[in-house]
């Protein structure tokens, strides 16, 4: 399923995602994934450990890295028995073939969303969470990405929890929303039948 998070800044859509990720302790409450337990009655699964894909608004990549070595990353620490996709897999569905041999400093805004996307899949996580991976970009860029977006959702079938403050951006996505005030949950289910 791909579930957009809405609502003001500062509400706790990043932190919601972070302590999902493993990135914050929760005080009270469980997180689960599935029936596995990753946070709560005194456990704290690593963030390496959980599985979970994880892409920035800022897309974090390793400039020292090739975009192919970027892309490899996640996926060559995994044993080939856990790879839900395969590389050559992710770079046609991204469309990045041509940029494997450059490096971060040498992409346009948009390039660099598309392989810190892919580097999340590769690492192939049974939940992939993006924090407005869509922000920092230009109306033009955004509106090229978003195909990719939908793809990962209907051929990959990732399950996705994405955060922005753009209502039509998540239209395009999914009508399925979480909204969030003050860290906690007003409304969730389909868009327009919470928002009338």
């Amino acid at each position: 399923e791909f579930v957009a998070v809405l609502g003001p800044s500062g509400c706790g859509k990043t932190t919601l995602l972070r302590a999902l990720a493993g990135f914050e302790q929760i005080d009270s409450g469980a997180i689960r994934v599935g029936d596995t337990l990753l946070s709560g009655q005194g456990r704290h699964v690593a963030p390496e450990e959980r599985g979970i894909g994880y892409v920035f608004q800022r897309d974090l990549l390793f400039p020292h890295l090739s975009v192919e070595r970027n892309l490899r990353y996640g996926y060559d620490l995994l044993p080939s028995t856990a790879r839900r996709f395969a590389v050559d897999q992710i770079v046609e569905l991204l469309e990045i073939g041509s940029l494997l041999k450059r490096f971060p400093t040498h992409l346009s805004g948009g390039e660099r969303q598309r392989v810190a996307l892919g580097r999340a899949l590769l690492s192939s996580p049974r939940l992939l969470l993006m924090d407005e991976p869509l922000a920092a970009l230009d109306q033009g860029l955004k509106s090229r990405i978003i195909p990719y977006l939908r793809h990962i959702r209907t051929e990959l079938e990732v399950p996705m929890l994405y955060v922005s403050h753009s209502v039509a951006e998540i239209l395009e996505l999914t009508g399925q929303v979480i909204m969030l005030d003050r860290g906690q949950v007003l409304a969730h289910g389909d868009f327009f039948r919470i928002a009338t």
